[in-house]
């Protein structure tokens, strides 16, 4: 049988650097699978929806090992310290040492309490990512963030521990709910507001068939993402830098998700929301002009994407961006836009600009 066309990536990390696959039907190549899960004892971490979907493919590329599973139960509410101890509790009855392996296989609430889990246990060992979801393909499972959400605010603990290797299996996204697609696409959007402009067309152009699940686009679109988040990782590992362009939209939409209560938002239509608003404020500063603002809302409508934010108020608004992790000496960084395609991470920006937008997007209408 011939095999359907792969993309390999790389994230250059040195001892720490592992490889990216992307293609159709990975969890049904035996052979990669054991190549690159190649401890004898593993735990598999995965949900209440995506285990009954996909396990079984992938137990079957792991035959001849020693294979537990435990299934959290789904959705970014139960991303906490409470429900990670489960993970703990099924490493130490599968009497895990230093040189087992964790897979994750599921979404990025998965992937990040997985990775987490892995770097505390016994100080750290192995994991693998299995991201099922467009958002964890692009972004959540590549790069090495891992942590579990505070009701103070979103990610508060969390680690850096890079995982082993990231097979993104496309078929996987056949299964995917519209809504959670629509939310992967905000991130996919957003490499190309932040990074590359002619990224930012060919999603224009190819959106349509984004959202009919066309293969080849959903190729394109996860590769040139890796490849983006692949070369800044590198650059810049445990985000001092250039990495946190990758948080456009972050800081405005983590403030949504905890004001709205975890899962009421999903992190992708945050994130969109998040990234018309720091569209917004860019246009304030005179950096983007009227029809660049209405650009990015007009492809965020296309994709099913929120372009109103709730009405939590400027204020609450203010004080949950205040417990962002970027926040530095007081004051909140924000990923701002010089130009569509062009991220600039800013800290400088005059307070009432801010005050202005929060206003105009939290506050309720008259």
């Amino acid at each position: 049988m011939t095999k359907e066309p792969r993309d390999l990536l790389q994230i250059d990390l040195g001892e720490r650097g592992y490889p990216i696959v992307i293609g159709e039907g990975l969890l049904a190549d035996t052979e990669l699978v054991a190549r690159h899960v190649a401890a004898r004892d593993v735990l598999v971490v995965t949900n209440a929806t995506v285990g009954p979907l996909y396990l079984p493919a992938l137990e079957r590329g792991l035959a001849g090992k020693r294979v537990q599973a435990v299934a959290l139960p789904d959705g970014e509410r139960h991303k906490t310290l409470e429900v990670l101890g489960r993970v703990f509790d099924a490493m130490v009855a599968a009497r895990l040492n230093r040189d087992a392996v964790v897979v994750a296989l599921g979404g990025g609430v998965v992937g990040d309490m997985a990775g987490f889990a892995a770097a505390c246990y016994q100080r750290g060992i192995d994991f693998v990512q299995v991201p099922t979801t467009l958002l964890a393909q692009v972004d959540s499972s590549v790069g090495g963030k891992t942590g579990v959400n505070h009701p103070g605010g979103k990610n508060l603990i969390g680690a850096f521990h890079q995982p082993r290797a990231v097979l993104a299996d496309l078929a996987t996204l056949r299964t995917l709910p519209p809504r959670e697609l629509r939310a992967g696409l905000a991130e996919v959007i957003k490499y190309g507001l932040v990074d590359d402009p002619s990224f930012l067309e060919w999603i224009e152009r190819h959106l349509d068939a984004l959202l009919a699940l066309d293969g080849a686009a959903l190729r394109h679109a996860v590769r040139r993402s890796c490849e983006i988040k692949a070369r800044i990782v590198a650059a810049d590992e445990r985000e001092h830098g250039q990495r946190a362009l990758l948080n456009l939209g972050h800081t405005f939409g983590h403030a949504i998700e905890t004001a709205a209560g975890y899962g009421e938002w999903l992190h992708g239509e945050a994130v969109a929301m998040g990234m018309l608003l720091a569209t917004d404020l860019s246009g304030r500063l005179g950096w983007l002009g009227t029809a660049d603002v209405e650009r990015v809302r007009e492809l965020l409508l296309r994709a099913g994407l929120p372009v109103e934010a709730p009405a939590i108020g400027a204020q609450r608004a203010h004080e949950l961006m205040g417990m962002d992790k970027k926040v530095l000496q007081g004051r909140i960084r924000l990923v701002l836009l010089r130009q569509l395609g062009a991220g600039v991470v800013c800290a400088d920006y005059p307070a009432d600009a801010l005050e202005a937008t929060l206003r105009t997007h939290f506050e309720a209408a008259a």
